[in-house]
């Protein structure tokens, strides 16, 4: 029996452009089946999630343009579980909206913060986590994440650094770090006390609700107003009025930055955080001369090194390239160097400009 005090939010707003032109702010990558596995990555980490919480307490954050495309991938979702933001606002007035809904439901919940387009191997390791994370934040005033032992020298991530001393499995944070330059995150690495940050988060509603309170007290008054109609017919009102009125902000910073109860749990299971088309192809199996092939029948010849793409069972011919990435979707095909994918942040701009808005 599933513990009924343990809750999820599964935050699934993102538009995912690094890996345009699959994904698309009308249908963006956590609703496509980006591994080629059968499941799409939302319902992957639904299902996950799962595991250890009852399905009825994972709660979905979305924008809600995306109602439908939730509701159509999670058949077992009701309503009530989709928790829609009228505006783009970061990730802190989201959470603190959700939380305050949850905590009104029961105030015993502790609940895990979860993105949904994240890769995770080993479930029954992360699994093992969540529960150590949920016993602790059960017992303890406590803030915490799970961090990621970093692979290499990323410069993508923020990073995490922990108290070296601290003998326990779950340590103290002594600060947040930006996205380091090369060497800073070598320097980094070779401290031996920095952990990627994932961004997902364990607490009880009611630590990050004092939290919010303690450390954004515009914020955290402009949603209270709202707690005698949340989770009544009169909450949607509510939140259309006054959710853009939030100021954008990130969890991290709103909250994380700030509190002096922060914990972090190194994480035991691997971990790809799918935000390009490069970190796609490093989790993908390779055909005999590296490329990673998703859904088409390839013919190669002098090509290796590339990321390939396209409609289930067309064939596709690729002679001469090394390191590409070959994405083909209806009316756009994609040919561009994996060395400069996070240009295509900027390529789809252009595209946009160009040709209009409804190719991206």
């Amino acid at each position: 029996m599933k513990n009924k005090n343990y809750y999820a939010i599964l935050m699934a707003g993102g538009v995912g452009s690094r890996f345009w032109p699959i994904s698309t702010e009308s249908f963006p990558k956590q609703f496509h089946d980006m591994l080629g596995t059968g499941d799409t990555l939302i319902q992957k980490t639904f299902h996950r999630l799962a595991k250890l919480i009852p399905k009825e307490n994972i709660f979905i954050l979305t924008n809600e343009r995306y109602n439908n495309l939730v509701l159509e991938q999670l058949p077992e979702v009701t309503k009530r579980q989709v928790v829609l933001e009228p505006a783009m606002r970061n990730t802190a007035p989201c959470i603190l909206y959700a939380a305050l809904k949850i905590q009104k439901e029961n105030e015993d919940a502790v609940m895990i913060v979860a993105p949904s387009d994240h890769w995770i191997e080993d479930e029954q390791a992360f699994t093992t986590d969540v529960q150590h994370a949920f016993d602790f934040c059960s017992e303890h005033d406590a803030l915490m994440t799970l961090g990621i032992k970093p692979t290499f020298p990323n410069t993508g991530f923020g990073y995490i650094e922990y108290d070296q001393s601290s003998e326990e499995q779950i340590k103290p944070v002594h600060q947040f770090r930006e996205k380091p330059d090369y060497e800073t995150a070598k320097s980094f690495i070779s401290q031996g006390n920095f952990l990627w940050n994932a961004g997902i988060f364990v607490w009880s509603a009611k630590s990050v609700v004092e939290a919010f309170r303690n450390n954004q007290a515009e914020l955290f008054e402009l949603f209270a107003t709202g707690i005698n109609d949340y989770n009544t017919e009169r909450e949607e009102e509510f939140i259309k009025v006054n959710y853009a009125k939030s100021q954008n902000i990130s969890v991290d910073y709103a909250i994380m930055e700030s509190s002096k109860n922060v914990y972090v749990l190194p994480a035991t299971f691997d971990w790809n955080d799918l935000g390009t088309w490069g970190s796609l192809y490093d989790k993908l199996d390779k055909d005999h001369n590296n490329n990673a092939v998703v859904n088409a029948k390839t013919l190669t010849e002098d090509a290796n090194g590339n990321m390939i793409r396209s409609k289930t069972g067309k064939v596709v011919v690729v002679d001469g390239l090394q390191d590409y990435i070959i994405v083909d979707k209806d009316e756009v095909l994609l040919i561009f160097p994996k060395a400069k994918e996070q240009d295509i942040k900027i390529v789809l701009q252009k595209v946009k400009d160009e040709f209009g808005e409804h190719y991206g």
